[in-house]
């Protein structure tokens, strides 16, 4: 099985870039740009991600980042990102930055920007690993301050496939922003949001980003079980969510194996995904192996997941089935 899991072909749709971060990269960041750490050793940086909820994730995920200032930096966060994805033979990815914890702190949007996609071109170039950016707004900052933020990527447009909705979910509403939303889909962006697990109203607003916002896609999403009605809506929808295991341990101590396997026997489209692996230590293979250990998934399963992945892109339908037909001829 772990050959397996390890071989087939892959698709990771719910990854923060920002969340990739690794401790050496961190330091090597910091001595660059000469930014003060409290840390002595990566060790220290390791010790320190212990986390008992979402609030107190994000405290370690945005002091991490204070060590991105220049358009390299954003390089080679992304290159790192796309060298260890192919590597666990992810060969298609729509990973998700977040330009409000950068440019907060002073750092133009075009270097942000402009750093990744390089490192999009060259992934692409050297690995063969094509990927779409997707821009997330900070559901705890202000909705003019997400409305400004779409409006400085307008310049850049081409190169961001679309827009979702992350940080803390305490008291920010999908409908905070909708009309931000609303006027990202005018300027012709997808559109995805996270519904995080176990929230103050997470089924109601699993319902807001359905029918207020009108998304695509829905990332995280477990608590759409607690409502048969709204099961039901997400698949006549063919609304995908995007999973991730080991994430969900870290902030809620459950891996939710249970309910990812109840969405495949319900029809689901459920696909598995790293999140922050730096943070959480867990890139794709080992969520989708912690499956397997713990939750005793199947060849037939974890093929599925694979395949849902790909089913789930922002790709052309031509592209889906070219990737899901790789799946199932490496499947058998």
């Amino acid at each position: 099985m772990r050959s397996f899991v390890e071989g087939v072909p892959k698709a990771e749709l719910h990854l923060h870039l920002e969340g990739t971060l690794e401790p050496d990269l961190r330091f090597e960041l910091a001595e660059r740009n000469a930014v003060e750490i409290p840390f002595a050793t990566v060790e220290d940086v390791r010790a320190s991600y212990v986390f008992h909820d979402l609030t107190s994730f994000l405290v370690g995920y945005y002091d991490g980042m204070k060590v991105l200032l220049k358009e390299q930096d954003f390089y080679d966060l992304a290159m790192a990102y796309f060298r260890k994805a192919h590597s666990q033979n992810v060969v298609y990815a729509e990973p998700f930055f977040d330009p409000q914890a950068h440019t907060s702190r002073g750092v133009p949007f075009g270097a942000i920007i402009t750093g990744i996609h390089r490192a999009q071109v060259d992934a692409e170039r050297q690995l063969g690993m094509k990927t779409q950016l997707i821009m997330c707004f900070l559901r705890d900052m202000s909705a003019a301050s997400a409305l400004e933020t779409l409006e400085a990527s307008l310049p850049f447009k081409g190169w961001i496939i679309g827009v979702g909705l992350d940080s803390d979910e305490r008291g920010n509403p999908p409908t905070k922003f909708k009309d931000v939303f609303a006027r990202a889909r005018r300027e012709g962006y997808r559109l995805t949001m996270h519904c995080d697990v176990n929230q103050e109203d997470s089924v109601q607003h699993i319902w807001q980003a359905l029918d207020e916002i009108g998304v695509e896609r829905i990332d995280h999403g477990v608590n759409s079980l607690e409502d048969e009605a709204l099961i039901e809506e997400i698949k006549a929808r063919g609304l995908a969510l995007t999973v991730c295991p080991i994430s969900n341990r870290y902030v809620t101590g459950s891996l939710t194996v249970d309910e990812i396997k109840t969405m495949l026997e319900k029809g689901m489209r459920v696909m598995i995904n790293s999140d922050d692996p730096s943070y959480m230590q867990a890139y794709l293979n080992e969520n989708l192996l912690e499956l397997v250990e713990v939750g005793g998934f199947t060849r037939a399963q974890i093929a599925q997941l694979a395949k849902n992945s790909f089913l789930a892109t922002w790709l052309s339908e031509d592209e889906k089935a070219d990737y899901t037909a790789k799946v199932d001829a490496y499947a058998g």
